[in-house]
């Protein structure tokens, strides 16, 4: 059967983007940060997933405020870069897994979790950036990817609670695919931000640190954190970070935390990175 072994967290950051693209990684704005994917990248290059469930926010490209799903999932074959104002990211096309993707609906539907199936949906760089911290700049991304798009735009996003038990719902589903596929499940957005207002350029190191102890200890603490808590504390975008929790829902009740990384600021963000080992099936490997 298909398993997920383990889940990855991290910030998505624009910025992040731009500075690969533009070569200017080993500038000292960002030197630090990309320093703090190379062990990610190790990590990955080794475990060698055949899937990779990205959960990611859009943001206006492939929904436009006329409809915007609470939960999206794609089960197209590809899906290419979108052109968020100034042209394409130049990366790979996104190649999807239709097959698990069109399971991964049917059984989270009938768990009844409504989502929205998607055949046909431009990515951002909300997904694109970390495949890029994850794997660099290779000419072909090394594994299918099934894009899951989170509302956290318009109000109401949902709770973290309902992301948690949805990420429990994806890996029964995935479980209950008859095919040996290895799956990392991605969580992404955050940490602390905001963009805009009185208060742009907030960073919340306290609150952040928090947390990812909660995401490693004690999820059923964070699960319970309200919309309002979010935004005063860390900031009208720390709402992104529900989208973490869809991924830690998808691992065993205690994981092995191999990896953390967070620095601050990233283009007036806060970057946070956690991998979360599954000790039921990575003791497998």
């Amino acid at each position: 059967m298909a398993k997920i072994v383990a889940g990855v967290a991290t910030s998505h950051v624009p910025a992040i983007g731009a500075a690969l693209d533009n070569g200017k990684t080993q500038e000292p704005y960002w030197q630090r940060v990309f320093a703090g994917y190379e062990e990610s990248k190790k990590w990955i290059a080794e475990v060698k997933p055949d899937v990779c469930i990205v959960v990611f926010n859009d943001h206006a490209t492939a929904f436009s405020v006329d409809v915007v799903p609470t939960f999206a999932l794609g089960c197209a074959a590809e899906f290419a870069p979108a052109d968020e104002g100034w042209g394409p990211r130049p990366v790979p096309v996104v190649h999807g897994h239709p097959e698990l993707a069109a399971h991964i609906a049917q059984s989270v539907i009938l768990d009844e979790f409504d989502l929205t199936v998607v055949n046909n949906m431009e990515v951002d760089h909300g997904l694109t950036v970390p495949l890029s911290l994850m794997f660099g700049q290779p000419e072909e991304w090394p594994c299918k990817i099934i894009p899951l798009a989170v509302n956290v735009v318009l109000f109401p996003p949902p709770t973290g609670n309902r992301c948690f038990n949805l990420g429990a719902a994806i890996r029964r589903a995935v479980e209950s695919y008859p095919e040996d596929l290895k799956v990392v499940i991605f969580g992404t957005g955050g940490m602390s931000h905001q963009i805009s207002g009185p208060r742009a350029g907030l960073i919340n190191s306290e609150f952040d640190k928090a947390f990812l102890d909660g995401m490693s200890n004690d999820p059923q603490k964070i699960i319970k954190i309200k919309h309002v808590e979010y935004m005063r504390e860390a900031g009208a975008e720390g709402i992104e970070m529900v989208m973490w929790l869809v991924m830690r829902g998808a691992l065993d009740e205690h994981v092995r935390e191999r990896y953390r990384f967070y620095t601050v600021p990233a283009s007036n963000t806060a970057v946070g990175h956690l991998i979360l080992e599954n000790p039921s099936q990575m003791a497998a490997e």
